[in-house]
């Protein structure tokens, strides 16, 4: 297994959910952590949680020029990122397409797509030219099953996967590992923001089964970058018991 003690690790979205598990699970490893997020206030909180070796700063992957501003000003002792979790990602509406918010759409394909692609093309280059790194992205099994009114969503993680197969193509020749990590339910705020902060609309979607944590997310993330170095792990969706597929949940009454 591979030692994670002093690597450094930036993850993006790292504010809560699987952002913070995975910084949380990282820690315990010895590892240092580079997090960023939007909501600035709730990193600075993780931060002081985490009491450990941590660089963090607000950011919106969403903007390349910001993107480029922050990775080309890390200081000198924090620049040779060793593990990259795209983690920053979210889902807004749940509605047909013919009825959808081009609002919705807009920040879900900036998110999810372009934000992914902004950090990677800004961090990569530098694994490359060292000879070593991993890449890890969250994608979700809405990107291997389309399911109704989940469209742009499904969408744009359907894209995850693909970047991240043409990413590992491009890699051919480099040691540098790159994996996607694809849940199902994970109870985390994903639903409450999916639905515009609807507290009850967002709990039922958990109701009458176990949901995973965002810790059983951290675990797999975290056994993708400790295996040997000539171990790659392309893919893991993982699910929670009750859900069979995208659409198929057991529920208790």
């Amino acid at each position: 297994m591979v030692d994670l003690k002093n690597k450094i690790v930036f993850i993006t979205g790292s504010s809560s959910g699987i952002g913070a598990a995975c910084a949380r699970a990282f820690t315990a490893q010895g590892a240092r952590l580079i997090l960023c997020a939007r909501r600035g206030e709730h990193l600075k909180k993780l931060v002081s949680d985490l009491k450990t070796d941590t660089y963090s700063f607000p950011l919106d992957v969403r903007d390349p020029n910001q993107v480029e501003k922050q990775i080309q000003s890390l200081p000198a002792d924090w620049s040779a990122i060793d593990i990259l979790l795209n983690n920053a990602g979210l889902a807004r509406g749940l509605s047909k397409l013919q009825e959808g918010d081009i609002q919705d759409w807009e920040e879900m394909i900036d998110t999810n797509i372009k934000g992914l692609l902004f950090i990677t093309r800004a961090v990569v280059p530098g694994m490359v030219q060292r000879g070593k790194g991993d890449i890890i992205n969250i994608g979700s099994i809405a990107g291997h099953e389309v399911y109704p009114a989940g469209n742009v969503y499904c969408a744009t993680k359907h894209a995850v996967d693909a970047l991240t197969k043409g990413l590992r193509l491009d890699l051919t020749g480099t040691p540098l590992r790159v994996s996607t990590v694809d849940p199902g339910l994970v109870e985390t705020e994903f639903s409450l923001v999916r639905f515009h902060g609807d507290k009850q609309r967002a709990k039922s979607v958990y109701n009458g089964m176990q949901p995973l944590t965002p810790e059983d997310i951290a675990d797999a993330v975290l056994y993708c970058v400790t295996r040997p170095a000539h171990v790659q792990i392309a893919e893991i969706i993982i699910l929670p018991t009750a859900q069979r597929s995208a659409t198929v949940v057991s529920r208790q009454n």
